[in-house]
């Protein structure tokens, strides 16, 4: 009987493994972009597979879903897109979790323009306040909230420029077309800690919990990799990325 080469056997093992390896669809939601990429990083060097990430506000993707994109993972901003999807048919019941919680701060990239205590809210001294899109983006929805509990939202209102998504609100202020507006924390993080500029971390008291749930899409059930993906997103080495971008779990 022939023996293969130790180097025709590793051949066969990568060819195998290649053939096993698949991409992997994945609607992010805006706020989660960053840390999923370096997830997605983590995922494909432990498993082979791709994650494909798309992001975009938690209300698009969802109309993107409804509409047939053949997205098989959906990580949203709220835990009722999801749940809506489940009801609706189109994600595997079951298989909804909440993989971060998100925390609201206001930032500027001037430093010293927001204090430790959001008074500059109540203080002015601003032109334009950058705001998610409320009826898309759940960081739009949780600022409106907190303005509204403040007793500042009726004065500010007409300040507030509406970002379609969270990823353009912090651009916005990131190019000074807004002093400042509100964010996610892991988006003026890096490496654990604060970028350029000057925020304030709004108590989680001011707005609804932003429970941000990961959900197996329909045209994920049965697909190896996608269900991987998932059960990858609640292991040690996703949930640390998790923590370093300023997230709960």
């Amino acid at each position: 009987m022939k023996l293969f080469e130790p180097w025709a056997l590793l051949g066969l093992t990568l060819t195998l493994s290649a053939a096993r390896a698949d991409d992997v669809p994945v609607a992010v939601a805006a706020n989660f972009s960053a840390p999923m990429k370096e997830i997605a990083a983590l995922f494909e060097q432990e498993t082979g597979h791709r994650a494909l990430v798309s992001p975009g506000s938690t209300g698009k993707l969802s109309e993107q879903i409804r509409n047939g994109a053949p997205f098989q993972v959906f990580l949203s901003a709220d835990e009722r897109t999801p749940a809506s999807l489940e009801a609706e048919g189109l994600a595997v019941p079951g298989t909804r979790f909440t993989y971060a919680i998100g925390q609201l701060v206001l930032w500027s990239a001037r430093p010293g323009f927001v204090d430790g205590k959001g008074e500059v809210l109540k203080k002015g001294g601003f032109r334009h306040l950058a705001v998610a899109n409320p009826k898309l983006a759940p960081y739009g929805a949780a600022a409106m909230e907190a303005m509204a509990k403040l007793g500042v939202l009726a004065a500010i209102e007409p300040k507030i420029v509406t970002g379609e998504n969270i990823a353009q609100t912090q651009q916005f202020v990131a190019t000074g077309n807004a002093e400042l507006g509100f964010v996610a924390l892991s988006q003026v993080l890096r490496d654990g800690k604060p970028v350029e500029g000057s925020m304030w971390v709004v108590p989680s008291d001011l707005h609804s919990s932003i429970r941000q749930d990961a959900v197996l899409l329909a045209p994920g059930k049965g697909k190896p990799a996608a269900e991987a993906l998932l059960r990858f997103l609640r292991g040690d080495r996703a949930r640390a990325v998790v923590r370093a971008f300023g997230y709960g779990l």
